[in-house]
């Protein structure tokens, strides 16, 4: 597998290691934001730090992928982000660190989902009323 030009089946397979890797990885983030999006705690930067040690130290994860995989997605030292009580806002940048875009991606999924709930939830009786009489 060190050369994979040479050989298209380990090019193919290691793409497949990755793919499974990363779905690993997604997996593990969402259920670890979602601890946070049922408390409704906003996503700071303290928070997707916090989110990004817990995952990538997961130890299911550890012991279903190599070394090599593993070190795909951690961030690089030279990345530095804030840790601050800020909330996250990474603008209109879709170049994220893996962890940082699934957590991202959870609670934006989060946010929709919630909006959705709301604008199809009935408008209670009372409320009616109270609209029709105003």
């Amino acid at each position: 597998m060190n050369n994979l030009k040479a050989n298209p089946t380990d090019q193919a397979l290691a793409a497949l290691r990755y793919q499974t890797a990363a779905r690993d990885l997604e997996h593990i983030v969402r259920n670890i934001a979602a601890r946070y999006i049922v408390k409704q705690v906003p996503l700071t930067w303290r928070l997707l730090h916090a989110i990004e040690a817990e995952a990538l130290a997961d130890l299911g994860f550890a012991s279903r992928h190599d070394a090599v995989m593993l070190g795909l997605f951690e961030r690089p030292s030279d990345l530095p982000y804030p840790e601050t009580d800020d909330t996250v806002d990474f603008g209109s940048s879709n170049a994220l660190p893996a962890v940082f875009a699934f957590a991202v991606n959870a609670y934006e999924d989060a946010a929709r989902e919630a909006a959705r709930l709301a604008a199809t939830q009935p408008v209670p009786r009372d409320m009616t009323l109270k609209r029709a009489h105003a």
